[in-house]
């Protein structure tokens, strides 16, 4: 390697090209970063007594110091985004320049359009349009565009949006009347790197390229990911990998939503692929390890990047509407729209299973509306979702291929605990009590309410959500008067319950109405086209009976549109769990004042974490689980000793409170050790044991 500090403008001029390898990901600066590298620019400019602005580094593989042939350009492998900028930056200055008076073209020496071409945007002498003509070659469709815009020709019609964008807002910028042409050429003459050159036979790129990536516009794991897989390869297996898998994922997942869920995305198939849940910032490190068991039993990276291409499809159907049959269409669009994002990985396995005909088209139908029920009623509940995660990532062990739907069925209907399926009698008292006017999935519920068994399907979008009792505290008398001399009471329970909400196109008209006029106005409830409106056009007052009524109706329909599954003949009930036979008794050290004092604080703690913890006392400790263990404890005579699971080497332990008890003897379930006394920083503490809850529970 070799390093030195050096003008940018220097280091494009020296260069003969710069070639953005086609693992890169594509040009993403915004505005935002445009506008702050311009006005460093500027502010240099101006600043006579500033004689450098440093602006990062520029890393590559220089010809001459690689093991390729010398005819070889350079190859960036990091600091392509504001090498591209200052290209189009400097592009756009010569276009500006181009249309002043013949004699104004050079406010500052040496920077008259002609020579801010030939140094810094092409190589003059060799054949334009050609590969070799243009100093900086970017990678995909951001090639074309700067290629067009180098050699003032037209966009090519699939123009790259980022490139076009900022080459013309740099532009608008620089031909602003009374703009300081002559401080923006001083500035850019000031930009400095540190130019970085890499020699193959030394340095490891990958590695250099990983520990760079702390500078511009951070790198997502995927990012990351993609260049793990191709930067070791030659040029031409690159090119085919790229080309037949990674380009077309990235195609099929669109800028957008490549940008924000290709990570989330590779975290659901690696789930799938391994069995355990990568934690959300370590998606990439997960990768390396699964692609490196996979190449050690043998197999060829295009194994692994071709299923990955496979699943990519897949979740494309699942998470971002490309399904194109309309009822399975329907069901992930439910999925996607009450958030069920748990569900990934089932989801994955189970389309995969359909597109290869191991699963019928019904029979993926059956199973995603059950799931979809499941998720939806335990929203409706209000049980929390944290610990699903690792129930759905597991969840194909349960599966019998051979009776797909009836073992999915069963498996749901034998969940036990935290984990159960909500029954008719939980779901239907939460719909009819609950505040559901601040319920995240109330668009969701007064849809599918509101269209099940329509064959014309009416967008609640054009409506909005209507309080038949009013939400203004100050009731008229006819309203008082109506719901009796408990009114108060009355409309602080039944206010944003279900029976109370409703949809309307008439929300201004009824303002705070009584109800036989919001009945019978023009439009009102007796003219209303919608379902969830029927009978009340019917109805001569408005009160906490007619509420519940209504509720009790609505909750009906929703019974029949989230049902509850039964166990399919030929499957038997799961024997329940047997209780433990021990007590705190059993634990004569939680009698002690200390142990006892601690543990009374340590467990209200963590079972405030989540409803679903549970606290099981065990012969020798005390268990706290989700799906497993998370924490154990120890009661001491003196203090309590806490066993957490989770590799320690994973744990983030600030004040060195943790000792690594792996391959030690010891009582609980976990590598990780840590002593609770009188003098210990019980949150301190609670922060290390909620890192193990989220590593067992997948968050």
């Amino acid at each position: 390697m070799k390093a030195s500090e050096t003008q940018l403008l220097r280091l494009l001029e020296k260069g003969s090209q710069f070639v953005i390898p086609i693992y890169q990901r594509a040009y993403s600066w915004t505005e935002d970063e445009c506008d702050q590298l311009m006005g460093d620019i500027e502010r240099a400019g101006r600043d006579a007594e500033l004689n450098s602005h440093f602006t990062g580094s520029i890393v590559h593989v220089e010809k001459g110091l690689s093991n390729l042939t010398t005819q070889e350009p350079n190859l960036v492998i990091d600091g392509q985004q504001r090498l591209t900028t200052v290209t189009l930056l400097i592009a756009a200055l010569a276009d500006v320049l181009d249309g002043y008076p013949a004699g104004e073209r050079e406010p500052w020496k040496e920077f008259s359009p002609k020579k801010l071409r030939h140094r810094y945007l092409v190589n003059s002498e060799e054949e334009e349009g050609s590969d070799e003509y243009f100093k900086l070659l970017l990678s995909k469709k951001d090639e074309t565009t700067l290629r067009a815009i180098v050699s003032r020709t037209e966009l090519p019609t699939d123009a790259s949006e980022r490139v076009q964008q900022n080459f013309a807002r740099f532009r608008q910028e620089l031909a602003k009347p009374g703009k300081d042409l002559a401080a923006v050429c001083q500035g850019l003459a000031k930009l400095v790197v540190v130019d970085i050159r890499l020699d193959r036979a030394y340095d490891n790129p990958q590695l250099i390229f990983e520990s760079m990536n702390s500078t511009g516009r951070q790198l997502t794991q995927a990012d990351l990911i993609r260049n793990y897989v191709l930067m070791g390869l030659d040029t031409k297996a690159q090119k085919v990998l790229y080309n037949n898998y990674w380009r077309r994922m990235e195609t099929d997942f669109g800028q957008a939503a490549y940008e924000k869920q290709f990570d989330d995305f590779v975290r659901h198939y690696l789930t799938v692929a391994t069995g355990e849940i990568p934690r959300f910032g370590d998606v990439y490190g997960a990768f390396k390890d699964h692609s490196r068991n996979r190449r050690d039993q043998g197999e060829p990276i295009e194994s692994l990047v071709k299923e990955l291409r496979s699943y990519a499809t897949w979740y494309c159907a699942v998470a971002l509407g490309h399904e194109t049959d309309k009822e399975l269409a329907e069901a992930f669009q439910d999925l996607r729209e009450i958030k069920a994002d748990v569900v990934y990985p089932l989801l994955l396995e189970l389309y995969g299973d359909y597109k290869n005909s191991e699963l019928d088209r019904e029979g993926l139908l059956s199973i995603i509306r059950m799931v979809t029920s499941y998720i939806f009623r335990r929203a409706a509940c209000r049980i929390p979702t944290n610990s699903l995660n690792r129930t759905f990532s597991t969840f194909t062990k349960s599966i019998d291929k051979t009776r797909y739907v009836e073992s999915v069925q069963a498996h749901l209907v034998g969940l036990k605990s935290y984990r159960s399926f909500p029954t008719d009698q939980q779901f239907t008292d939460a719909l009819i009590g609950d505040n559901l006017y601040n319920f995240k999935r109330r668009s969701y519920l007064l849809r599918r309410l509101e269209n099940f068994g329509r064959k014309e399907q009416v967008p609640i979008e054009d409506y909005t959500i209507e309080h038949i009792l009013p939400q203004n505290e100050n009731l008229s008398q006819q309203w008082r008067d109506d719901l009796g001399p408990d009114w108060v009471n009355v409309r602080a329970r039944r206010l944003h319950t279900l029976g109370n909400l409703t949809l309307t196109g008439y929300n201004s008209e009824y303002g705070d109405l009584p109800f036989t006029k919001k009945r019978d106005l023009k439009g009102g409830f007796r003219e209303s086209p919608l379902r969830l409106n029927q009978g009340l056009g019917t109805l001569e007052t408005w009160n906490e009976e007619t509420i519940v009524q209504r509720a009790e109706r609505l909750a009906a329909r929703a019974l029949e549109i989230w049902p509850l599954p039964v166990l399919p003949s030929g499957f038997d009930q799961p024997e329940p769990r047997p209780e433990s036979a021990y007590t705190i008794d059993d634990h004569p050290n939680l009698s002690r004042p200390v142990p006892q004092a601690l543990f009374e604080k340590f467990r209200g703690e963590v079972l405030a974490l989540d409803e679903a913890v549970s606290e099981t006392f065990l012969k020798n400790y005390v268990a706290y689980k989700t799906e497993t263990n998370f924490v154990d404890v120890i009661p001491q005579t003196e203090r309590l000793r806490l066993i957490l699971n989770m590799p320690f080497e994973m744990l983030h332990d600030d004040r060195g409170l943790a000792t690594d008890v792996t391959g030690k003897g010891k009582w609980g379930n976990g590598s990780v050790q840590i002593d609770l006394n009188k003098d210990t920083d019980l949150g301190q503490v609670m922060g290390l044991v909620r890192q193990a809850y989220e590593f067992q529970t997948g968050e």
